[in-house]
C-alpha cells in the first residue's frame, strides 16, 4: 500500500496563505542543532520582511550563516484542514533608512489590521504600554528580508 501524498499548492494559493497569516517560524542552521524561533512578518507580494530584536541566539546564528528556512502554516483546530509553505533562502539586513521606515510602517498597519494585543510589542523590544507607531519611531529591532529563495514547498490537505 502506497502512502497518500499531500497535494501541492500553486503560487497564488501559497501567496494567499502568506498574506492571511503574520507569524512564521524561522530555522537557523548555523549551530549544532537547528534553532527555530517565531517571527512576525509582513509580505509585499514579493518579499517577506521580519523585525528582529538585536539580542539573542538568532543574532549569533544570523552572523555565522544567513541561510534559513521559513515556515508559515494555517490549520483548523481539529486539523481537518491544513496548509503550509516552507521557503529556503537567506536573510539580509535592510539598511536603507527609507526602506526600513516603510517596512516598519507596514508592521504598524499589520498590528492594527489584525487587531493584535499590545503585548505583541514585547516580542520586538518594546513595552506593551507603547503605541504601535513606536516601531517606526524607534529602532529597537533590525529589519530582515528573505532573499535568494532556492526552494519552496507548499502543501495542503483540502
Amino acid at each position: 500500500m502506497r502512502p497518500e501524498k499531500i497535494p501541492r499548492m500553486i503560487k497564488n494559493e501559497y501567496d494567499a496563505l502568506i498574506e492571511r497569516q503574520y507569524v512564521s517560524r524561522i530555522s537557523f542552521g548555523a549551530c549544532e542543532h537547528p534553532y527555530i524561533a517565531p517571527f512576525m512578518y509582513v509580505f509585499d507580494k514579493k518579499y517577506l520582511y521580519f523585525l528582529s530584536t538585536k539580542y539573542g541566539r538568532k543574532m549569533e546564528y544570523f552572523a555565522k550563516n544567513p541561510k534559513v528556512s521559513v515556515e508559515i502554516e494555517e490549520y483548523a483546530p481539529d486539523m481537518s484542514v491544513f496548509s503550509f509553505v516552507s521557503l529556503q533562502g537567506s536573510l539580509e539586513e535592510v539598511k536603507d533608512a527609507a526602506a526600513k521606515k516603510k517596512i516598519r510602517q507596514q508592521f504598524v498597519e499589520m498590528v492594527a489590521a489584525k487587531k493584535l494585543s499590545p503585548h505583541v510589542l514585547t516580542a520586538l523590544g518594546h513595552r506593551p504600554s507603547d503605541r504601535p507607531d513606536v516601531l517606526v519611531n524607534e529602532e529597537r529591532s533590525l529589519v530582515w528580508k528573505l532573499v535568494a529563495v532556492k526552494d519552496i514547498v507548499a502543501l495542503k490537505n483540502g
